[in-house]
């Protein structure tokens, strides 16, 4: 074993060590609290499934603390637009609080007002954190067995639209019969649940509960922030806010007074159970469904693949090897005819080789950030976790990348191997790169907590040259310096010329009918994905997932082998090209999902959001494109290499 394998399961074997003495995560340890612990709660941003355009919290005139502190935070939750900050509100641990008073706003102003009803149409929703608990609204469910279930909808809405009918009472929007008014959530009445210890009396929270009000305060004047006492809701006079109250309206000129109350539960919960409420799985019937009707197309797949390996290639091969001259040869049609042929360099192998380098490289990307996801280390508690290993694996992986497509370069006999890892280091980055820049332009343009900080944009920049590009390098410089892959069969000086093929034989055709059964395997784990990006909701069920994946990568390889063989048996020789685009032809289907989801899930307000949304699919159809065609092109390599070694030529 050499020094640098040494080192590395040295490494490995003191990472496990590491891992094993601590069971709980950087950033999600429990935290003890005793009775009358102060327990500071932070401030998120505010979100809707309406616009995908996250603001920060004080975008909106809520009450500020004199200083706003913003919290560490990973690349991950930059890149999704949390903005974690300090807030007034504070909690005296196990103890009640009513009607506590967090700030007045003497009178709104014109803007003010606007930027409350604006966002009050968007269906904004208020994001709030506690002991890294995110705040979440109540809702029973019923499931398949009649029995309520409790599950949590993420933060709390901004405001309301109501009407006023005929006799003053308020009403729906989508009642007729007067103008529809937007009002301000000036009231939150906050439930903590907390599991206590009964040796210690130390107590952990376990849930983080919110219901919104909406109340005009009044009180005896003058205001004095420090005695004044409120008519609306004062716990002396066993007087709450409730729903019968009127409501605070957003409009010029009006006082407001944000107020909350906090009570806190005991609860059965233990700590480490503390997120199955978030994460309540209602749907799992639909997973399994998912995974039985991949397993359908796998099982076809393989016993189609098996007959054409075990029988067909079986008994053409012998028949080949057993033949005694060059005229019995000749007579033979079929695969057998184009092994000089088949070999041959494609058409732009440079760009190939890049595709599959970067196709490698995604790969591995999702198969270790799986890995990680299953041992829990991506877990939802870990906020942007599951960002940040993406794009810190994406980088890492730059040395496959490099490796993969430099060995197939010198394979196709390309001399130019710096040249080639260029581009394998900046084809995709590049193209995912000004994307990026465009969406990020329009988002910071919309004053949108979701655009990226300089800092950060710099960041990603070092990470792409000053990462992955040498990592690519590397990796090519390795392949140039490892053996090279020698073909079966040599190749004949003068192409053989393809006959006419058959119009379900084209390359059109074929490609499109390949991406069918690997986007059958996903499409239904897809659209839990797409709504768990696009309506805000935890995913969480990554070992569905990682089925899926691996469902995904044999569907992937079986059809464009299937499809090599009959490519390869009508005399068509080019099958390079074909062998990338077969799979990844899936990409093409995932987009056309992804129209259909936007148009018949999402209710897009405005033009950002809809470009935010064609964009970002777009990078995922590309990277998807790249890994499935990368899949498909391997298994094809080695199914013509396999199947030409075993045929006997002089």
């Amino acid at each position: 074993m050499r020094a640098s394998s040494r080192a590395l399961v040295a490494l490995l074997a003191l990472a496990l060590c590491v891992a094993a003495e601590a069971f709980y995560l950087p950033g999600v340890a429990p935290q003890d609290y005793a009775r009358d612990d102060i327990v500071y709660m932070k401030v998120n941003k505010l979100s809707s499934t309406r616009t995908q355009l996250p603001f920060e919290y004080y975008s909106l005139p809520y009450c500020r603390p004199h200083k706003v502190a913003h919290s560490v935070e990973n690349l991950g939750e930059v890149l999704r637009g949390d903005r974690i900050e300090n807030s007034l509100y504070s909690f005296e641990m196990r103890l009640d609080q009513q009607c506590k008073v967090v700030c007045k706003i003497d009178s709104l102003t014109a803007s003010q007002a606007g930027d409350f009803a604006a966002k009050i149409e968007d269906e904004y929703r208020v994001m709030m954190i506690l002991d890294n608990l995110p705040v979440a609204m109540v809702r029973m469910l019923q499931n398949e067995d009649g029995e309520q279930l409790k599950t949590y909808e993420r933060g709390f809405p901004v405001g309301f639209k109501a009407k006023i009918d005929a006799d003053g009472a308020w009403v729906p929007p989508d009642v007729d019969g007067g103008d529809a008014k937007a009002f301000i959530n000036n009231h939150v009445r906050f439930t903590i649940l907390y599991h206590k210890d009964d040796d210690t009396d130390l107590a952990r929270i376990v849930g983080f509960e919110a219901e919104p009000f909406s109340v005009k305060h009044t009180y005896e004047a003058p205001w004095n922030p420090d005695i004044s006492i409120l008519e609306t809701c004062n716990a002396h006079r066993m007087r709450y806010v409730d729903y019968d109250q009127p409501p605070q309206e957003a409009r010029a000129g009006e006082e407001v007074i944000f107020t909350y109350d906090v009570l806190f539960k005991p609860s059965d919960i233990r700590w480490a159970s503390r997120w199955d409420t978030y994460l309540l799985m209602t749907d799992a019937q639909i997973h399994w469904f998912s995974i039985v009707n991949s397993m359908m197309i796998v099982l076809f797949l393989s016993g189609m693949v098996a007959l054409i390996m075990l029988r067909t290639l079986r008994r053409d091969i012998t028949k080949y090897n057993e033949l005694e001259t060059a005229e019995e040869a000749a007579e033979e049609s079929g695969w057998k005819l184009v092994h000089g042929d088949v070999f041959r360099p494609p058409k732009d192998f440079d760009l190939l080789s890049a595709l599959v380098g970067t196709g490698a490289q995604v790969a591995c990307m999702f198969a270790v950030t799986l890995v990680f996801a299953l041992l829990g280390f991506l877990s939802p508690a870990n906020r942007g976790a599951l960002m940040t290993a993406m794009v810190t694996l994406y980088v890492a992986a730059g040395y496959v990348n490099g490796y993969v497509s430099g060995s197939l370069y010198r394979t196709f006999k390309g001399t130019n191997w710096v040249l080639n890892a260029f581009v394998s280091a900046t084809l995709y980055p590049g193209v995912i790169f000004v994307v990026f820049c465009v969406l990020n332009t329009l988002i910071w343009h919309a004053k949108s907590s979701g655009a990226v900080p300089f800092g950060t944009f710099f960041l990603l920049i070092f990470l792409w040259f000053g990462v992955s590009v040498p990592l690519v390098y590397a990796g090519a410089y390795h392949a140039l310096k490892t053996e090279k892959i020698e073909h079966p069969m040599r190749t004949n000086k003068i192409p053989r010329q393809v006959p006419a093929q058959a119009w379900y034989m084209s390359d059109f055709v074929q490609v499109l009918v390949g991406g069918v059964l690997p986007f059958g395997a996903i499409f239904i784990e897809l659209f839990f994905i797409m709504t768990s990006l696009w309506l805000h909701q935890f995913y969480y069920i990554f070992g569905f997932l990682g089925l899926v994946f691996l469902i995904l990568c044999i569907t992937c390889a079986e059809i464009s082998v299937m499809l090599c063989y009959f490519q390869l048996v009508a005399e068509n020789h080019r099958w390079w090209w074909r062998a990338f685009g077969t799979s990844a032809s899936s990409a093409l289907y995932l987009f056309g999902y992804g129209c259909h989801y936007f148009s018949t899930k999402l209710e897009v307000t405005n033009k950002i959001s809809a470009a935010m949304f064609f964009g970002y699919l777009f990078i995922s159809s590309a990277l998807f494109f790249a890994m499935t065609g990368a899949v498909g092109f391997a298994a094809c390599f080695w199914f013509v290499r396999t199947i030409y070694a075993s045929v006997k030529l002089d």
